[in-house]
Parts: C-alpha cells; sequence; structure tokens
C-alpha cells in the first residue's frame, strides 16, 4: 500500500542529534542509519516538526549528578523512577547539535525539551513528571493537524513516549519503523512496543511512501 501524506499529517522528527549518534555520549546502536530514511521521508511531507533534547548542564537525569552512581542505574525522583544517563545534549554543545548530515530545510518549527533542570523529558508532548506540557499538542491542534508521523531516537524511549503521548492528546500516531532506532537495555524495546500498541500507536515502513 502506498502512502501520500497529507495536510493534516506531519511528520515528528525525534531527537537526531550527535550525541545519540556514533561517537555520542548516548550513542544508540546504528543510529546513524535513520538519517538518509528520514532525509527521504521528509521530502514527502508538506508539514514537519524538529525535536531537540535540550539539557541544563548538571541536570537531574545525569548520572554525573548523583555520587555513587552509574549511568544506567535507575534512582527515584520526586516524579518517580529515572533512568540515569551519561551527560547528553547539553545545551550549546556540539552534541546537542543536529546531525550534520540530517537533511530537512521544509522543517517549520524545532521543539526543544528536558531543559528543566529537575524533571527528565522524554516525551515531546509532556515531561517525565507528567504534569508539564512542552506545548506541542496545542500548536498541532491550532495548525489543524490530527495525525502525527515519527522518526528518530531512540524507539524505546523518546520516540514511544511521544507516540503515546500524542495518543492521549487526541492524534492518531504512526512509528515510522525503519526510521527509528533502539537503545534496548533491560526489555525496553518490547516494553515499548507493548506501550504503544495498547495506546493505539500504528507503524510503518518509510517503503510506504510514494516517491
Amino acid at each position: 500500500m502506498t502512502m501520500k501524506p497529507g495536510d493534516r499529517d506531519i511528520l515528528l522528527v525525534v531527537d537526531v542529534q550527535n550525541d545519540f549518534l556514533s561517537g555520542g555520549a548516548l550513542a544508540v546502536p546504528d543510529g546513524d542509519a535513520v538519517v538518509p530514511v528520514i532525509n527521504r521521508l521528509a521530502s514527502r511531507f508538506a508539514h514537519v516538526a524538529l525535536c531537540q533534547d535540550w539539557h541544563v548542564s548538571g541536570h537531574a537525569s545525569f548520572a554525573s549528578s548523583h555520587p555513587g552512581c552509574q549511568p544506567f542505574d535507575t534512582i527515584t525522583l520526586p516524579y518517580g523512577p529515572q533512568v540515569l544517563w551519561p551527560d547528553h545534549c547539553v545545551q550549546g554543545t556540539p552534541g546537542a547539535e543536529f546531525a550534520p548530515a540530517l537533511s530537512v530545510p521544509n522543517a517549520e518549527i524545532v521543539v526543544r525539551k528536558g531543559y528543566r533542570h529537575d524533571v527528565d523529558s522524554y516525551s515531546v508532548f509532556c515531561e517525565a513528571d507528567r504534569r508539564t506540557r512542552t506545548g506541542l499538542a496545542g500548536y498541532l491542534r491550532e495548525r489543524g493537524f490530527t495525525r502525527v508521523f515519527l522518526a528518530g531516537l531512540a524507539t524505546d524511549f523518546c520516540v514511544a513516549w511521544s507516540a503515546v503521548d500524542a495518543r492521549d492528546a487526541g492524534f492518531a500516531a504512526v512509528v515510522v519503523e525503519d526510521a527509528c532506532r533502539a537503545i534496548d537495555t533491560g526489555g525496553s524495546l518490547a516494553a515499548a512496543w507493548s506501550r504503544m500498541l495498547d495506546a493505539g500507536v500504528t507503524s510503518v515502513s518509510s517503503r510506504a511512501f510514494a516517491a
């Protein structure tokens, strides 16, 4: 089946930044492979949005902020369990920049997340405290979009949380599977897909889009 995105569809490109690519502080396995797929995919959409992880130095989600902790440990913060990460995507650093090979000149908005010191933010819609909104849902509604296609990094964290929150906000959500890659730590990928399917998120291959 061939898909042709319409005026109510938008492609959301999630966190295709240097720190999540090869050699980065939190490299997603095979993460670089999403870049050419996303470049091709974006040219099929009239509407594209970019998401950018944008942490302050010493962010609460960094293992380095918690003496005695190591990356990928889990601690409890006021909003619940928090996986600790290597320092990554710190504002103004090369690691926070979009991949140089990413070519999405038609992107209409860049949504930054994770810049509040005390709360992490995987989702482009709502931070990890599940109360603090980014404003993206309101933007999409005002623009008249009804369906969000998601691509980027990582499938089991920022893509999955964003897809589920898109559904919670009333949008149809479709993950372009071959335009994403996962960290897959401790069964996180399978768990993410289970959550997404339960929420009504669907999936598609980039090959389904018309040239």
